[in-house]
């Protein structure tokens, strides 16, 4: 598994009441040079997960993408659903 991917998985985990039903997976992008990064998460995590006006997903995002700049230097996407 990607060091990116563990490292999501790692942030969502800790930010979720229900650790257990959180799953990251990796797909690679039709373009090139990107990577996408799909979570699953409870429904009722959802709210925690996005945050207020989407601030909390997108501090991971950052978080994610810099530390992608550090190894493969790829356009991370990161995308959460609920189950």
């Amino acid at each position: 598994m990607n060091n990116l991917v563990e490292l999501t998985e790692l942030i969502i985990k800790g930010l979720v009441n229900d650790s257990e039903s959180v799953s990251v997976k990796e797909f690679e992008s039709n373009e090139e040079g990107i990577t996408q990064i799909e979570v699953m998460v409870a429904s009722e995590d959802m709210p925690k997960v996005i945050g207020r006006d989407g601030k909390t997903i997108n501090a991971v995002r950052t978080i994610v993408q810099a530390a992608s700049f550090n190894v493969d230097n790829k356009l991370i996407k990161i995308n959460v659903d609920s189950y």
